[in-house]
C-alpha cells in the first residue's frame, strides 16, 4: 500500500508566527522618543548660542575705565588699590593689543613692550614709571600719600585714554531727508 493513498497524509507544520504589533511599535516608539530630545536639546542650544550672540562685547577701554573708577573706592588702602590700578593696566593692555602682560613681571614686561611699536616712547617711559611705583607699595610696603596715589590713578587713566581705539569720527553723516515744500494755506 505504498501507493498513491498514502502519500496524502503528510506531517504536522510548525506553528506560524503571527506578527505582534507590539513587538516592533516599542523599539520605534523609543527611537522617535529620542529623536524627540535630540531635537529640542538642539533647539534649546541653538537659542542659547543666539542669545550669547546678541549680547554686545564691552570694550577693553571702557571695562578699564570702569574698574579703574571701582579701583577709586581703595583709595585709603594703598596694596589694594595698587594691585587693583596695576592689574587693571596690564590686562587692558594685553586685551588690546594681545600682549601678555599679566604673566610677566614688571621688568620682564617692560623689556619686551621696549622691543615693540604698541606704545610711544613717552608711553612707555609713563607706564614704567607707574608700574615701578606700583611695584614698591605692592611688594617693598611703601605707604603712599592719598595725591601720590591719586597721581598713578591719573597715569594709568591717561594711559588707557591715549590708547583707545580711535572710531571712525571722520565719517560722513547721513543725508538729511528732502521735504517737500509745504504751501501756506488759508482758512
Amino acid at each position: 500500500m505504498n501507493g498513491p493513498a498514502t502519500q496524502d497524509i503528510h506531517d504536522i507544520k510548525p506553528p506560524l508566527d503571527i506578527p505582534n504589533v507590539w513587538d516592533w511599535l516599542g523599539p520605534v516608539i523609543a527611537v522617535l522618543v529620542i529623536l524627540a530630545i535630540l531635537a529640542i536639546a538642539w533647539w534649546f542650544w541653538k537659542r542659547a548660542r543666539t542669545r550669547m550672540a546678541i549680547v554686545p562685547l564691552i570694550p577693553a577701554h571702557i571695562r578699564a575705565k570702569q574698574a579703574l573708577a571701582r579701583a577709586l573706592e581703595f583709595i585709603g588702602q594703598p596694596k589694594e588699590f595698587c594691585v587693583l590700578v596695576s592689574d587693571t593696566v596690564r590686562t587692558y593692555l594685553e586685551e588690546r593689543f594681545k600682549f601678555h602682560a599679566p604673566e610677566r613681571t614688571t621688568e620682564e614686561f617692560l623689556y619686551e613692550l621696549s622691543e615693540t611699536n604698541l606704545l610711544t616712547p613717552d608711553q612707555k617711559e609713563s607706564l614704567g614709571r607707574f608700574l615701578e611705583s606700583c611695584d614698591l607699595v605692592k611688594f617693598a610696603k611703601y605707604e603712599p600719600g592719598e595725591n601720590e596715589l591719586r597721581e598713578l590713578h591719573s597715569s594709568a587713566v591717561r594711559l588707557v585714554e591715549e590708547t583707545e581705539p580711535v572710531e571712525n569720527s571722520q565719517a560722513t553723516p547721513p543725508p538729511m531727508p528732502q521735504h517737500a515744500p509745504t504751501a501756506n494755506r488759508t482758512s
